[in-house]
């Protein structure tokens, strides 16, 4: 079981099979620092789709060595995005990963019909958080993609999250769906879809061992301390694997609080598709962007295992 971020280097670097990322408008000094750290680290092999003359540039004033890393010269950034997609559709690479261009552009590429990576799921982001004083890797979502989404919707974004925190061997994963109180109260519409979506689980429509809890507030998710002073028992209150916030404004407030006053090391991925995505924000740390490489590398690894 992977308990830190490092360890998933750690786990990459013993297989002999390496996964291979594709990256739609690579010409960007951000993101060929992180591929080349990752390149560098021998945990995945990279293809490199953008304008070569500044691929080429960057890479020479950063010291990434291209002797083995295969360039695909594109300039238009809808065509970066549709090759770096087909690499994968043609099973010429293993997952993708967003460089210099609009999230929109890829997503679309991603949901293409003809040929890009559409499941029948939904496409959902997930974020891993190392958290100092948590005592193992925390997984939120949906704080990035999906606004207000309904139950049907969520039982979608769980299920996703169960796949990226599977590939961390977890053997029970733990799922809280997040509410203000615990109780269910019909005013109250994340009480009600979280009691659902723990009725489903208890259906197996989860598959095993996972479990899922719900309503649950986030001092008890996260606590045994909370738990034991409120008197509340539960298998996931203070071990919650997976936190499943009710909409896009508490997961993106939640990430960031982590982020910035927890002091949590992190990585993103989008998942849904039939690859990971990597995109990452121009504010992300060259940590958070390495660990997201990675990340998404391990999700690949064992997806194809399957």
């Amino acid at each position: 079981m992977i308990k830190k971020l490092d360890d998933i280097f750690l786990n990459l670097k013993e297989s002999k099979q390496k996964p291979i990322l594709s990256v739609a408008a690579a010409h960007d000094e951000e993101v060929l620092l992180a591929v080349k750290d990752a390149c560098k680290m021998n945990i995945i092999k990279a293809i490199l789709i953008g304008d070569e003359k500044k691929i080429r540039e960057i890479s020479k004033k950063i010291n990434f060595d291209l002797s083995e890393v295969e360039i695909i010269n594109e300039v238009d950034l809808k065509l970066c995005a549709e090759k770096a997609v087909k690499l994968v559709s043609s099973k010429k690479a293993d997952y993708v990963m967003k460089g210099l261009l609009d999230t929109s552009i890829i997503l679309k590429e991603v949901l293409n019909k003809e040929y890009g990576l559409r499941t029948d799921s939904l496409l959902s982001h997930v974020m891993i958080y190392e958290v100092p004083n948590y005592h193992k890797l925390l997984i939120l979502t949906d704080g990035g993609m999906n606004i207000d989404p309904d139950v049907p919707q969520k039982k979608k974004i769980i299920e996703n999250a169960i796949k990226a925190g599977k590939s961390l061997g977890i053997d029970t994963l733990k799922v809280a769906c997040l509410a203000a109180k615990e109780k269910v109260n019909p005013k109250m519409k994340r009480t009600v879809d979280a009691d659902e979506l723990k009725n489903m689980n208890q259906q197996g429509m989860f598959g095993k061992n996972i479990i899922v809890e719900g309503p649950i507030a986030f001092d008890l998710a996260i606590s045994k301390q909370a738990c034991r002073i409120k008197g509340y028992e539960s298998e996931v209150g203070g071990d919650a694997d997976i936190l499943l916030v009710p909409n896009i404004e508490t997961g993106n407030g939640i990430g960031k609080a982590l982020t910035y006053m927890a002091n949590a090391k992190s990585a993103g991925i989008i998942m849904g598709a039939k690859s990971p995505i990597v995109l990452v924000s121009r504010a992300d740390t060259h940590e958070s962007k390495l660990y997201s490489i990675a990340y998404g590398a391990i999700i690949s690894k064992n997806s194809n295992k399957n």
